[in-house]
């Protein structure tokens, strides 16, 4: 993610930045209006519906359209030829084929027809970008052993082995030793960060930002919380479907979308929401032995049992099913404010998060 309010030691945009105008409400502006006839009759009122002429790109809604069909038709042939050569796709393996799908085909169609630099996504990796990622990385360690801490000193939960083996498991790698196992999962839950934040909060939270920050009475600011928030609610019905998810799932997931946002809006890069996402995930599942978001894990450096209340420590869907994780989500929330604090400065919404910076 790039900082464009100065902050963070990065430098202004080269890129053409478009609609500087459309949060002063300029009723010029083609992205804060509603396309109006100007003598041309109805075929002009239906293209400006579609095609914002300003931005030279297509409105939100077909821009999103695009983007799906893309993702589905890159999902469906990479799928066929790995058919062809495997013969069969398993559980684990169309996850990993639908992480490479996102991660290829929306930078894809944001450049094409959003006409948006692959950075602006939030993956302008530079120096600040990797610091971001490696307090991201902390954090993913630091929190979920304090919850497996505070579970074990309640009488909660205790280890029965060290690095396990389940075959009946999710995610389970046959035949593979249990280095190369741990090693895969971690890869796995790379693919998951990697693929699950591009698409919620680098694509849909930044259009969606764009879009809403054109109107005159919603503004930036508005706009940024409003994405932010919509997205986190997405975050958690996406995970909705997850094995043993509930309503306080749903929710705990949903909070975590939230944490997630800020940590993408307080510094307009994606290197803190990824390295956290990947974190979590795998010291959760691969070191603690815990169900991640329903998913089990075939490979543990440790074995844990977990007696506990489920409705405290989550029980089969895994620490977010559980009002405990309501602990790690505020001391996150407040490291997260602290390290941008003390990295950025400041403490703010970047505005640059809701103004398109196109490509010529």
């Amino acid at each position: 993610m790039t900082d464009e309010s100065g902050t963070g030691g990065a430098s202004g945009p080269t890129d053409v930045t478009t609609d500087d105008e459309r949060a002063s409400g300029d009723p010029q502006s083609d992205a804060s209006t509603t396309p109006v006839n100007d003598g041309r009759g109805v075929g002009s009122l239906v293209v400006g519906g579609i095609w914002n002429r300003r931005e030279r790109r297509p409105r939100l809604p077909w821009r999103l359209t695009v983007a799906a069909v893309l993702v589905a038709l890159t999902n469906l042939l990479l799928g066929s030829l790995l058919v062809a050569v495997r013969g069969v796709i398993d559980g684990v393996v169309g996850q990993t084929l639908f992480f490479v799908t996102v991660v290829v085909a929306l930078p894809t169609a944001s450049y094409l027809v959003g006409r948006r630099p692959v950075r602006k996504l939030g993956l302008d990796v530079d120096g600040q970008w990797l610091r971001d990622a490696g307090f991201g990385l902390a954090l993913g360690v630091v929190l979920p052993t304090i919850l497996v801490g505070v579970t074990f000193l309640a009488g909660w939960l205790r280890v029965t082995e060290t690095f396990v083996r389940d075959t009946d498991a999710f995610l389970s790698f046959g035949t593979l030793s249990t280095p190369a196992s741990l090693l895969a999962v971690t890869l796995f839950f790379f693919g998951v960060a990697v693929s699950e934040e591009l698409l919620v909060r680098g694509y849909l939270l930044t259009n969606l930002a764009e879009a809403l920050g054109g109107f005159e009475r919603v503004g930036r600011r508005w706009a940024i919380v409003i994405a932010t928030l919509s997205t986190a609610a997405l975050f958690g019905l996406l995970h909705a479907g997850n094995p043993s998810a509930s309503t306080l799932s749903t929710t705990n997931v949903t909070l975590f979308g939230v944490l997630l946002g800020l940590a993408y809006v307080w510094t307009d890069r994606l290197g803190v929401a990824i390295g956290f996402h990947l974190a979590w995930n795998a010291v959760v599942g691969a070191v603690y032995g815990l169900p991640v978001s329903g998913i089990t894990v075939g490979v543990a450096v440790l074995a844990t049992d977990t007696t506990g209340p489920a409705l405290l420590t989550g029980g089969s869907f895994g620490p977010e099913g559980g009002l405990l994780v309501l602990l790690a989500l505020v001391v996150g929330t407040g490291l997260t404010a602290w390290w941008v604090r003390r990295a950025y400065g400041d403490l703010a919404l970047r505005e640059s998060v809701a103004v398109p910076t196109l490509r010529e």
